[in-house]
């Protein structure tokens, strides 16, 4: 790096300066240099809500981390004892403290994934550490490894390079993706929950899709997701396009898509959608490689809800006409949480915005009976009122009571009781005569 191009790069640390951090410069020994993704990103002027700081230390990381934890009465986690490398948790800040790999900073450097990666700051005299060049391929927006053995040491290099590619939008530089290709089968040996954190950043990144395709085209992809082909990522783009539509039309859906599937599982409704274009279409063949992969139990039955009501939609050939309310019932119902990724999901693969509306104005209307039915009476109700016994009965009672509520059968508490009463005596006539 040049003279001026050092002052240029050095001015974009002002998002870095110590007086920006959850705790004070002084607590960081001299030998202290903060490395990594803040590092790139302030670089590029990427701001950050949240701040993600690396820290690497020659000696006592460890130390210096527990210290700052127990000043700030901030969170402490010791991540790996044997490298040395421990958390501290601020409420709008995190902090890595690692311990040097090597016998000086630059050997350290050398070591990592991708030149732009490889630069490190000295917060104590706001100097840059780029003996890589790692800025100069900021510059031209281009990923390029520091070696192939780095890659090798850890294969989930290889897909990160992609991963990072979409998130930045830059290219990954030919030597770089060449190298890539040949190692792609390495990536078979990395744990499948470090894949899948990869994929799910993919999915989610608006960029995401042709990085994800050219990863299925140097063979990574494949490794884990061997159902995947050429059409399924034509499907990716029909989802992209298909959510596009809809979210012009009911804004309200942006928000469902988005949000995420659960408090403890942060993957967006969105993703998944996204991911059922990469599975087998037989649900059973998807959950098994969703469990490969480490997939959660909610977000394996939110894809294969998808592949199972997907084919029943098809079969409606006008399907707001041809549904009856008692088949929307048991549809809202399979379809739970996940039903607006099922509606994006069937206008992607040719269903009309016209045929799936009255369904989506359903879902979004939340005193509809059929999309949210509320229970007129409860199963301790029946219990009561019909001498009846817990048993299987009592929920098919219950399920026929509120579809004959949504039919205009029934419309009050005594009518449901009667209604039920009617059906008990029809289910026990009919045993008898058996």
């Amino acid at each position: 790096m040049n003279h001026r191009d050092t002052e240029n790069a050095e001015r974009e640390f002002s998002v870095l300066s110590p007086e920006n951090w959850p705790f004070d410069l002084e607590f960081l020994p001299q030998s202290a240099y903060m490395v990594g993704g803040a590092v790139r990103d302030a670089l590029l002027g990427r701001q950050r809500n949240y701040l993600d700081l690396d820290f690497i230390i020659p000696k006592a990381a460890v130390k210096v981390a527990r210290k700052i934890a127990t000043h700030y009465k901030a969170g402490f986690v010791l991540l790996d004892p044997q490298r040395q490398i421990a958390r501290v948790v601020f409420p709008d800040a995190t902090a890595d403290f690692a311990q040097q790999e090597g016998d000086s900073l630059e050997t350290d450097l050398r070591r990592r994934d991708f030149t732009m990666n490889a630069i490190a700051y000295h917060p104590h005299s706001n100097q840059l550490i780029d003996p890589l060049q790692g800025y100069t391929d900021l510059k031209q927006s281009l990923i390029r490894m520091v070696s192939p053995a780095n890659l090798q040491n850890d294969p989930l290099r290889l897909l990160r390079a992609y991963r990072q590619a979409a998130q930045l939008g830059f290219q990954i530089q030919p030597e770089t993706r060449s190298v890539i290709r040949e190692m792609a089968s390495l990536l078979g040996t990395v744990a499948a929950e470090r894949v899948r954190v990869e994929l799910g950043y993919l999915l989610n990144s608006p960029g995401g899709i042709p990085w994800l395709t050219a990863a299925w085209e140097d063979g990574l992809i494949n490794i884990w997701l061997s159902n995947a082909t050429e059409k399924s990522f034509v499907q990716l783009v029909a989802v992209d396009s298909a959510t596009t539509k809809l979210v012009n039309i009911w804004p309200q859906l942006d928000i469902e898509l988005s949000q995420q599937i659960r408090d403890t599982i942060k993957t967006p409704w969105l993703s998944l959608a996204k991911l059922a274009c990469l599975v087998a279409t037989d649900p059973f063949l998807a959950e098994s490689e969703l469990q490969k992969l480490s997939y959660s139990r909610a977000e394996t039955k939110a894809v294969t809800t998808i592949l199972k009501l997907l084919p029943r939609l098809h079969l409606q050939p006008k399907l707001s006409n041809e549904m009856s309310l008692r088949e929307q019932y048991f549809l809202f119902r399979e379809a739970g949480k996940a039903f607006p990724i099922v509606a994006v999901s069937s206008v992607a693969t040719g269903i009309s915005i016209a045929e799936i509306s009255p369904l989506i104005n359903r879902y979004l209307n939340p005193n509809d009976q059929v999309a949210h039915p509320i229970p007129l009476i409860s199963g301790n109700d029946l219990i009561r009122e019909l001498n009846l016994t817990p048993s299987p009965k009592l929920g098919e009672l219950l399920t026929e009571i509120q579809i004959a509520r949504i039919e205009g059968k029934i419309s009050t508490v005594g009518e449901a009781i009667a209604f039920a009463t009617q059906l008990n005596e029809q289910g026990d006539k009919g045993a008898e005569g058996q």
